[in-house]
């Protein structure tokens, strides 16, 4: 009886996590994107500019950069588990302070939602990785894409929100999700402490583990990650305006592709693991998501009436390219120390990097008059990303995390 108590207690552990998992994936990018939809009621409400608005959504990819190294040190002080709930806390806090008082309100609710967010960037795969042997690369995949639908989420219901209640309280609503949230991982904090009480001790960490600054490898997965992201958002930012001034769209149609570029995310999320499984070489997905994603720019410059195929092409690259280089992270990763510092490194250099997109791209549409220069830079990182991930993202992954 004991052994079967056990195993009910493990088999239930990890599904209840899983679900903690998702639902704080939906709060780790739905809060900022919120923004987008409302950005006429803000303005007018704030009597701001869209320079000022602009920084609602601009703070916090800087901060995920920047804070990165204050997001391990805060995981290193309170656990995995319960930097999670950190996490949570402060995107509630943040979302309810974003949506009360006048505009430095505002700004401050988003420099805490920033803070917050990068807490969960940094620690969730740290999670995964730790919790979920053996399915490492599908859990990582139900992350990445949990992230794309919790953008999608927000982009959709947001504005049908405001409507009816003022865009105050339909971006204060999103802390519900949150509230969710926070209840499910307490569940299953409560569940791990349980488990943990019966399982064995980990092992200790290794002792002659390098600074992941002096590990080449980790650089390389810095530079792929910074490529990958700046090319997303710098593609996020400009992409309907582009359509728009290329095919002559409406705006509202040119915004179908933001739509196809987050939906098609989920295929490339799962579409991943899958890969890696077949083929067991890592270095030869990211190189098959870098050619995926290199049909955007060169798609789009020689053939733009077929702009619906280069969106969702793209963003299948774009949902496999954050999940390769977490499971890069994680396969590299010797112990949870080791795991947690290289997260904290390959996200903080990359958002900083990521932070700068949407302004290169747009600085480069300025200087040239047209958008062939702009097309030319998103394909410079993608070749980035090409040649630092291939040569850092590894051969066969290790056995313990090669299941998929």
């Amino acid at each position: 009886m004991a052994t079967g108590g056990l195993t009910t207690t493990r088999a239930a552990v990890p599904g209840l996590l899983l679900a903690g998992v998702l639902l704080v994936a939906l709060n780790l990018r739905g809060p900022l994107i919120a923004v987008a939809p409302v950005t006429g009621e803000l303005r007018s409400d704030l009597a701001v500019g869209a320079g000022t608005v602009g920084l609602l959504t601009s703070i916090p990819v800087l901060l995920f950069g920047l804070a990165a190294p204050l997001a391990s040190w805060v995981i290193a002080r309170a656990g995995t588990h319960r930097a999670v709930l950190v996490s949570m806390l402060g995107v509630l806090a943040g979302t309810l302070l974003r949506s009360v008082g006048d505009v430095r309100t505002a700004l401050a609710g988003t420099v805490v939602l920033g803070l917050a967010i990068t807490v969960g960037n940094v620690v969730v795969p740290v999670v995964i990785g730790r919790d979920f042997p053996g399915v490492t690369h599908v859990v990582t995949a139900a992350y990445t894409s949990a992230l794309n639908i919790g953008a999608t989420l927000t982009t959709t219901l947001t504005a049908p929100l405001a409507d009816l209640v003022g865009w105050r309280w339909a971006l204060a609503s999103w802390g519900l999700l949150v509230g969710v949230a926070c209840l499910v991982w307490t569940a299953g904090l409560r569940r791990q402490a349980a488990r943990a009480g019966e399982a064995p001790p980990p092992p200790p960490p290794a002792a002659d583990v390098r600074p992941v600054w002096r590990q080449p490898a980790v650089w390389g997965l810095t530079l792929a990650f910074a490529a990958q992201a700046f090319s997303y958002y710098g593609v996020t930012a400009w992409l309907p305006t582009l359509l728009a001034d290329e095919q002559g769209l409406t705006r509202s149609v040119a915004g179908v592709s933001s739509s196809l570029f987050q939906v098609f995310a989920v295929a490339g999320a799962f579409a991943v693991p899958a890969l890696v499984a077949w083929w067991r070489r890592p270095s030869a997905v990211l190189l098959a998501v870098t050619a995926a994603w290199a049909t955007l720019p060169v798609g789009l410059l020689a053939a733009p009436g077929l702009w619906p195929l280069w969106c969702a092409l793209a963003g299948v690259a774009q949902g496999g390219g954050l999940t390769i280089v977490f499971i890069a992270i994680v396969a590299r990763s010797r112990d949870l120390v080791e795991n947690r510092r290289t997260s904290a490194m390959v996200q903080g250099g990359g958002y900083a990097v990521a932070a700068t997109g949407p302004l290169v791209v747009g600085a480069a549409h300025d200087l040239s008059g047209g958008w062939t220069v702009p097309m030319l830079v998103v394909l410079g990182a993608i070749v980035v990303m090409a040649v630092a991930g291939g040569a850092s993202a590894g051969g066969r992954p290790r056995e313990g995390n090669a299941q998929a």
